[in-house]
């Protein structure tokens, strides 16, 4: 399972948002495994007044949070960065010191989905990739 934000400055951020959810789309089902069919996603398109980041940085950064089930493996999880930092800038042209990704990990048993805590949910896919 696996829970995605996205928060920008809405001038640039709905320029991009469509695009911007194929290419995080594809980063999580190519490095962390997850079937194509499963895509959790929302973006937060912030007005100026409430969107403050640090010098050095242009109208089009970008934060990603990704809350998943634990298990997956570091390797699985650094591919999943350097691919989001990688075809964002070759797809989208954010380039890397516009990005910021955070992966939130809680156990199975944190989750509520379908009616069931997570642990006791049947999945279709494996989470230890």
């Amino acid at each position: 399972m696996g829970q995605i934000k996205v928060f920008g400055l809405a001038q640039e951020l709905n320029k991009y948002k469509t695009k911007m959810s194929e290419v995080i789309h594809s980063c999580i089902v190519d490095a962390l495994k997850f079937p194509a069919d499963k895509k959790f996603q929302r973006f937060f398109p912030l007005d100026s007044d409430n969107f403050y980041f640090p010098n050095g940085r242009t109208e089009k950064y970008t934060i990603v949070e990704l809350s998943i089930f634990e298990g997956r493996s570091i390797e699985a999880k650094k591919e999943f960065i350097k691919l989001m930092y990688e075809r964002f800038r070759e797809q989208l042209n954010i380039l890397e010191n516009d990005i910021e990704i955070t992966i939130f990990e809680t156990p199975k048993f944190n989750w509520g989905i379908r009616g069931l805590p997570g642990d006791e949910l049947a999945l279709n896919y494996k989470v230890n990739v």
